[in-house]
């Protein structure tokens, strides 16, 4: 259950600089190729000939030539040739909006034509050079919604990741969540904390003390479909917080875009973009690392929780005040689905039955 009228990072440039990619976006197998000059194209990943993935084929000259027995594609879903054939009169195949914009492609699944690519999630960090980003993707089997409830609650911190992030102080501080339209934003400050192992590495990454006590805030900002943005950073203690100078702070935006494979599995984009010593290779790579093993600690723990779900569907859960970023973020979604539904043709059948 997910919006389909939606952008959705589906890849990253790199993964079709060299041949298709295929990949299940909102339960659609679609394939993804660099057409004629480059510009990216998705389709349905079925040939029309003998229904054979045409990822598994090859592009040629910008169009998209079956693995199978050579029908070749256009960006269009139209059959353009074959060895010995003629196949220009056959039917197209579905072809998807899709766009490259801040260094990652993005796909719409729904109504093609309310596709507008002003509805692009905006992110400014990936168009300024005063920032550097490093990221990676994970295939999680877990419904997106658990992810989403993860990276909104970030108390899992203390026992999931305790030996990177993950500190007692978090606990004790109180979250708050608000909703801004579409947007759920739930934020936590802890004061004159001593950091955790991570944010010492970032510390001496800005050429700053890491063994003195700190001020450190997570703010945790929803955005439909499923783009989980986090602020989050520490500055030394008394200077000023999250407002404090750069030269006494060090932090940064968690970059996470999560993507529906299906109902049970998701494409996680995640990745952390850094207003910092930008130009230092050394520490984005480093940062990188770290966050990737972050990260990593919590797949086993979402695909148990999945599990565990579908083993139990009668079983009901328990919402508590650390829950509500999730909680809040959960009802905007299904406002939004309800919504979609209600406009299809199927739905308003439905609503008149």
């Amino acid at each position: 259950m997910f919006p389909k009228n939606a952008w959705y990072v589906a890849c990253t440039p790199n993964e079709i600089d060299d041949k298709p990619l295929g990949r299940t976006i909102c339960g659609e197998r679609i394939v993804f190729y660099r057409g004629p000059e480059g510009q990216v194209a998705a389709v349905e990943d079925f040939c029309p000939h003998r229904g054979a993935p045409l990822s598994l084929g090859k592009v040629v000259e910008g169009q998209l030539v079956c693995g199978y027995h050579g029908l070749t594609m256009g960006c269009d879903g139209k059959p353009v040739a074959m060895p010995g054939q003629r196949v220009r009169g056959f039917p197209a195949i579905q072809t998807f909006p899709v766009l490259e914009r801040y260094g990652f492609i993005w796909i719409w699944t729904g109504d093609r034509t309310l596709a507008d690519p002003a509805k692009i999630h905006h992110l400014d960090w990936a168009e300024s050079p005063e920032w550097a980003y490093g990221g990676g993707l994970y295939h999680v089997n877990c419904d997106y919604r658990l992810m989403i409830d993860n990276l909104m609650d970030l108390t899992h911190e203390t026992y999931v990741h305790a030996s990177s992030i993950g500190q007692k102080e978090i606990d004790e501080a109180p979250p708050k969540t608000k909703t801004e339209g579409g947007t759920v934003i739930t934020s936590r400050f802890m004061e004159n904390v001593m950091p955790p192992p991570f944010w010492q590495l970032a510390l001496r990454g800005n050429h700053l003390a890491d063994d003195v006590p700190v001020d450190r805030w997570q703010i945790c900002r929803f955005t439909p479909p499923s783009h989980v943005m986090i602020d989050v950073g520490v500055a030394h203690a008394g200077k000023g917080g999250y407002d404090a100078e750069p030269r006494f702070k060090v932090s940064s935006v968690v970059v996470d875009f999560i993507t529906p494979e299906t109902d049970t599995s998701i494409w996680y984009f995640w990745g952390m973009a850094r207003n910092f010593n930008p130009k230092d290779k050394a520490l984005t790579a480093s940062i990188r690392e770290g966050q990737g093993k972050i990260f990593s600690e919590d797949l086993q723990m979402l695909e148990s929780q999945q599990r565990n779900l579908l083993a139990h569907p009668e079983r009901s859960l328990l919402n508590l005040n650390i829950d509500a970023g999730g909680v809040q973020s959960r009802r905007v979604l299904d406002r939004i689905i309800a919504h979609e539904r209600a406009s299809t043709p199927q739905g308003i059948a439905a609503t008149q039955a």
